[in-house]
């Protein structure tokens, strides 16, 4: 006799249960895209889209596609290595390639870390009045307690989980007022190159391809206690992270494209484009923008220092766990210096932009041969050495990269 009772349904308990396990698994990636989503990115996609429109949706889509690979590359490499990634370097390729990590992600990180404080402190001014000098020393210094807390990854994995959520709202509800062309937007998958718009593609490649920030990716797989029956899980969040800072900067090119191009507004900063949708939306629809703005900004500023922090103290042998006080130092002098050159200059000079792509051009293609060669050494990988295809990507990646340093060079030393 039927019992009546379906023996495939799952109980409510084991329901809540599967979805906590399932949120336990989200962090690692969604902390380095909301790092990498920063305001240099917002204003990218918004400039991109209020001169071109829709037309280069494709390259974002590139560049999306090479994160994802370098930073699951990355999430393996945490997975099956004993230390971290420079402590594997140094055993690899000697001292001074574990300090040349450290040193150029140091490097690089704190000399752009001053947008990512004058980003976060224009977006509150915008909505809440006082001077925005007020706002980046009161965010900074949220910042610095927040270093402190009892398990500092934790509430840096739930910040950043929540800034991406803040981020997702806000840009989805503008760009649903906005109402892009559906048509324009499946056209923008077929790539073409307009006339003029190369330095702007070149520009949107070395913002949201971010090899430091993807090398990262391991330490944070470490911080997190994954482990190697983490793979499958490791891979999927790996890749919703990945496509979701895709996904956000996609939007914003959408909203830029729909609202600015139209009226021949070119912007210079991500908060014009906030400012850009007054006049249509009226002021909530502003106040909305700044909350993703800063939802950006301020991921970037605690993400960007933890990495520049992290990397150095790694590469002078210092350790790498966030709990050490060692990191916590370096991760300190990154937000001080960042929100000093934002009070002091209003942006960062030209010279320390030059000097950050001086760095770059070394460090940044070195990273990646030295996480392509990890992840195709059998004896630290074992099974989860690259595939064929992965190293096919990765090594296109890395000639982007290539090209992007010569690119550097040219510009820095010959113009």
């Amino acid at each position: 006799m039927e019992s009546g009772i379906n023996k495939n349904a799952v109980a409510p308990g084991q329901e809540l249960k599967a979805k906590r396990s399932y949120l336990s698994h989200l962090g690692p990636a969604f902390i380095t895209s909301a790092l990498v989503l920063g305001p240099g990115s917002l204003t990218l996609s918004s400039k991109i889209g209020a001169i071109y429109g829709m037309q280069l949706i494709w390259v974002l889509m590139v560049v999306v596609i090479f994160m994802m690979i370098f930073t699951e590359m990355s999430t393996r490499i945490g997975l099956a290595a004993n230390e971290s990634f420079i402590q594997v370097m140094k055993n690899k390729w000697g001292k001074p390639a574990a300090i040349l990590i450290g040193f150029g992600a140091f490097l690089v990180t704190a000399s752009f870390q001053a947008g990512n404080a004058l980003g976060s402190g224009l977006a509150v001014s915008s909505i809440a009045g006082l001077s925005s000098t007020f706002w980046i020393t009161s965010i900074t210094l949220l910042g610095m307690a927040l270093l402190f807390t009892k398990n500092f990854y934790k509430i840096l994995e739930r910040l950043m989980l929540g800034l991406v959520l803040v981020m997702l709202v806000s840009f989805a509800v503008t760009l649903i007022l906005t109402k892009p062309s559906i048509t324009d937007l499946f056209a923008g998958f077929v790539p073409i190159i307009p006339d003029g718009s190369l330095p702007l593609i070149i520009a949107l490649t070395a913002t949201s391809f971010s090899i430091v920030g993807a090398c990262y990716q391991s330490y944070l797989v470490q911080e997190k206690g994954w482990t190697l029956k983490h793979k499958n899980s490791g891979m999927k969040e790996t890749y919703l992270g990945i496509f979701i800072l895709g996904f956000i900067s996609l939007m914003i090119m959408l909203c830029a494209a729909t609202i600015l191009k139209p009226q021949g507004v070119v912007v210079n900063s991500v908060s014009e484009m906030g400012l850009a949708l007054e006049p249509l939306y009226g002021n909530w629809a502003t106040v909305l923008f700044m909350i993703g703005l800063f939802g950006a900004s301020f991921s970037s500023l605690m993400g960007n220092a933890t990495i520049g922090g992290t990397m150095l103290s790694d590469g002078l042998g210092m350790g790498s766990k966030l709990s050490s006080k060692a990191v916590k130092g370096f991760i300190l002098l990154v937000m001080a210096f960042g929100s000093l050159i934002g009070i002091i200059f209003g942006s960062a000079p030209v010279n320390m932009i030059i000097f950050a792509q001086a760095i770059t051009i070394v460090i940044v293609p070195f990273i990646a041969i030295a996480l392509l060669v990890v992840a195709n050494d059998e004896k630290i990988m074992g099974s989860l050495k690259n595939t064929l295809w992965k190293n096919i990507i990765g090594v296109t990646g890395l000639i982007v990269l290539i090209l992007l340093a010569v690119n550097n060079i040219i510009n820095i030393f010959f113009k």
